[in-house]
């Protein structure tokens, strides 16, 4: 069985969650009822989702909230939960169908059930990051993908976000908080606001990131300041030769490079287009510069990815940003109790069209 993630690494806010702070009222009401009148039924609760196919996320995190969250307070003090209850789920990374149970909790309902907000939120919003991320990686075909949408989102979620693309093959993120959970770092390019300050000069500034970063860093010029991306591409690679990693291509879809001003015609020539990158590609290896790799950016999802590889554009890895975040399909989970158990059997009890759902890929959790 693959090793689940710690849940002291996923710094939850333990006390706010016990309270239900973060969690729908009613959940919150119905713990409190149960316990003002005494009653403890010993529940069989199965989490799923619609989607015909998505990869799982989220539930390492889901059982973190479970483990320290799940309890009750008595006379001031919690009374841990967990040992009471038994929980069955598929690993993070699994390929799951629709209304696949994916995880089942076992216990007395008052224990658990100001959590369902809370893991149901963190299931849906991953397995979207981590099925968006394995469509992008497959359509990619191999070459590297880049995780890049911190700037889309607010900043508490890309711990998880970052881990969600990297279970669907997504191998280089941006900040150092997308790498946390697999103890990676962030990588990057030089901004434009760096090339700025240094007065427009794109070589000069990547020539300051190259002396002031790691050694083992891997510099990445951006080289669409100037509109002109082979003569900056070129600048680069003479300047700091065996330095240069690679270059990235992030022309504005309102703009068409200068380089192709003279062969416009036949093909859309705005933004980052398959022409741009064999110019750079031809002009680079003209000049020897064969091992300094093209990557490209700007408005990138499966489709534009594909129709690039299915035409053999030389592009080494894909910067992709809001396209992990698009919601291309029904990953919102939903939580039904299917059974209670009275007199040590267990017995149907379910809304109707929601009967228990069997799954014997699920695992016992031992945490």
């Amino acid at each position: 069985m693959k090793p689940r993630l710690d849940p002291s690494i996923f710094n939850l806010p333990v006390e706010k969650m016990r309270t239900g702070y973060y969690s729908d009222t009613y959940f919150n009401r119905s713990r409190d009822i149960l316990e003002r009148d005494g009653r403890h039924p010993t529940l069989r609760m199965q989490v799923f989702q619609r989607s015909e196919s998505a990869v799982l996320c989220g539930i390492d995190e889901s059982l973190a909230i479970l483990k320290l969250c799940s309890g009750r307070e008595r006379g001031g003090k919690w009374e841990d939960g967990w040992p009471s209850l038994h929980v069955y789920a598929l690993p993070d990374g699994s390929s799951i169908g629709s209304y696949e149970t994916v995880m089942m909790i076992e216990g007395d309902y008052a224990l658990f059930a100001h959590l369902e907000t809370c893991y149901l939120g963190v299931l849906t919003r991953r397995t979207r990051i981590a099925t968006n991320a394995r469509d992008i990686v497959r359509a990619a075909g191999g070459k590297t993908v880049l995780f890049f949408p911190a700037r889309f989102d607010h900043h508490l979620v890309q711990t998880g976000d970052g881990y969600a693309a990297y279970i669907s093959g997504a191998l280089g993120v941006s900040t150092d908080a997308n790498a946390e959970w697999w103890g990676a770092r962030g990588i990057g390019t030089v901004p434009h606001a760096l090339i700025a300050a240094y007065g427009g000069d794109t070589v000069l500034a990547t020539q300051k990131v190259a002396q002031y970063a790691e050694p083992h860093a891997q510099i990445i010029a951006l080289v669409d300041f100037d509109n002109d991306c082979v003569a900056t591409s070129l600048a680069c690679a003479r300047a700091l030769r065996e330095r240069l990693w690679g270059v990235r291509l992030d022309t504005s879809r309102t703009l068409v490079d200068k380089s192709l001003w003279n062969q416009m015609g036949t093909f859309n020539p705005t933004g980052v287009c398959p022409q741009l990158v064999w110019n750079v590609r031809h002009a680079l290896d003209a000049e020897g510069f064969h091992r300094v790799r093209i990557v490209v950016s700007g408005g990138f999802d499966p489709p534009r990815i594909a129709a690039f590889e299915c035409a053999k554009v030389p592009v080494d890895a894909y910067a992709v940003g809001s396209a992990f975040f698009e919601n291309n399909g029904q990953f919102d989970f939903t939580a039904d109790i299917a059974a209670v158990r009275e007199n040590g059997e267990w017995l149907p009890c379910h809304k109707v069209g929601r009967p228990e759902r069997p799954n014997p890929r699920l695992e016992l959790v031992e945490m």
